[in-house]
C-alpha cells in the first residue's frame, strides 16, 4: 500500500523532481484542470473535494513509509491546490490556467494567513494538503476577481 501512496503524493513521480518539486506538482495539474474543463464548477468543485481527501490519506502514508513529516516529494497537495484555485473560471482558457499557477505558486510559496495556520497547526497528512486547499481557494478568490473585473478579457485582447 505504501507504493500506491508514495506514487499517488508524488502526482505519479513529479515530487521526486531535485528542482522545484512543488511546481513540477502544480504543473501537473495544468492538464488535468483543462482535461475537466467540460465539468460544470459544481462537478469540478467535487473532483477536487475528492483528490484532497485522497491527498490527505496518501501525504499520511508517504511519510509514514518515509518517516518524515511534510516530505518535499509530497506534491499531490499542489494538485489539489492548483485545482481549488482554478474552479471557478474558464480552465478551457489557457491563459486563465497559466494565471492560476502563478496566483496558487505565489501563495503556496509566501503562505499569508490563514494559510500558515493551516501548516503549522493542522496534524499529519491534513496540515500537509489542507494550506495548500486554503492557499487554492484564497487563489480561487483571487481568479473570480479577476475575471469579474474583466482582467483576463482585457489581457487577451491586448495580446491577440
Amino acid at each position: 500500500m505504501s507504493t500506491v501512496a508514495k506514487l499517488i503524493a508524488t502526482a505519479l513521480g513529479a515530487g521526486y523532481s531535485p528542482v522545484a518539486p512543488g511546481t513540477c506538482g502544480t504543473m501537473v495539474a495544468v492538464p488535468l484542470a483543462w482535461s475537466l474543463s467540460g465539468l460544470t464548477w459544481w462537478g469540478f468543485v467535487m473532483v477536487v473535494v475528492g483528490i484532497t481527501t485522497l491527498a490527505i490519506w496518501a501525504a499520511s502514508e508517504a511519510d509514514r513509509a518515509w518517516g518524515t513529516h511534510d516530505s518535499g516529494r509530497i506534491v499531490i497537495d499542489e494538485v489539489a491546490g492548483y485545482l481549488a484555485t482554478v474552479a471557478l473560471v474558464d480552465r478551457a482558457d489557457g491563459f486563465v490556467l497559466a494565471a492560476g499557477f502563478v496566483v496558487f505558486r505565489a501563495l503556496d510559496i509566501l503562505k499569508p494567513p490563514p494559510i500558515r495556520w493551516f501548516d503549522e497547526h493542522m496534524p499529519g497528512g491534513t496540515g500537509v494538503v489542507l494550506d495548500d486547499v486554503v492557499a487554492g481557494v484564497m487563489g480561487a478568490a483571487i481568479m473570480v476577481g479577476l475575471d469579474h473585473a474583466g482582467a483576463f478579457a482585457a489581457i487577451a485582447e491586448r495580446l491577440g
